[in-house]
């Protein structure tokens, strides 16, 4: 066990470094404190869901692998060549990985996304079902999307990728943001999501206001 312990810790460390350096190249929308508050918002969720229903089983290295790592690989970033329907599996695998383990890590990666579920939704379902951690690093992902946090990347990505105006922020809000809280899949998630969510619909209210115009589509 000690032994089990001692890798698993060892593997934790090692995607540490190598996510802290990989998100380096990302605007402050997806940097890696993004990737901390992930992790923090997946480590409370399974506590509490784990709180909430005893009988449920995660696999909380899964969580912490696929918290540290979903962003890498991400379309808005990647580079010319480069597969992310495979990067965190080979990474993983590269620094000593159980191949299970690395494969059941990128399946997670691979639908933490709201692009691919809202693609298709039955697939999500169906691999939560399957790897219920997904569930909680789903969550924990659109968490950080909505708040005062989810604001200021919202700003953050619209003027780093050269999107126009602020406005196209505030379109983003609408077409996205206010709509994450109805889409969570615990009821941990959906429980934090509301109060941040309410926090958009202010700011847009606050928005509106400021700009004498009503920017909603």
């Amino acid at each position: 066990m000690s032994s089990e312990l001692d890798e698993a810790i060892d593997l934790l460390d090692k995607a540490k470094t190598f996510a802290k350096e990989y998100m380096s190249k990302y605007d402050a929308s997806h940097d890696y404190r993004h990737v901390e508050r992930v992790v923090e918002l997946a480590y409370k969720i399974e506590a509490e869901e784990q709180k909430r229903n005893p009988s449920l089983l995660f696999n909380h290295l899964i969580i912490a692998l696929a918290s540290l790592l979903h962003d890498v690989g991400d379309k808005k970033y990647l580079k010319p060549g480069e597969d992310p329907s495979a990067m965190v599996r080979n990474v993983l695998i590269g620094f000593g990985a159980d191949e299970k383990l690395a494969q059941d890590v990128q399946t997670v990666i691979n639908h933490v996304s709201y692009s691919s579920e809202i693609k298709d939704p039955s697939i999500v379902l169906q691999r939560i079902k399957e790897h219920p951690e997904l569930a909680i690093v789903q969550d924990a992902d659109r968490l950080d999307a909505i708040g005062a946090v989810g604001i200021a990347r919202c700003f953050g990505y619209t003027t780093a990728a050269g999107r126009g105006p602020l406005d196209e922020g505030i379109v983003h809000f609408h077409e996205k943001l206010v709509k994450l809280e109805s889409m969570m899949k615990t009821p941990t998630g959906a429980s934090m999501a509301r109060a941040r969510t309410e926090r958009v619909k202010t700011f847009i209210e606050w928005w509106n206001e400021e700009n004498g115009a009503n920017t909603s589509p």
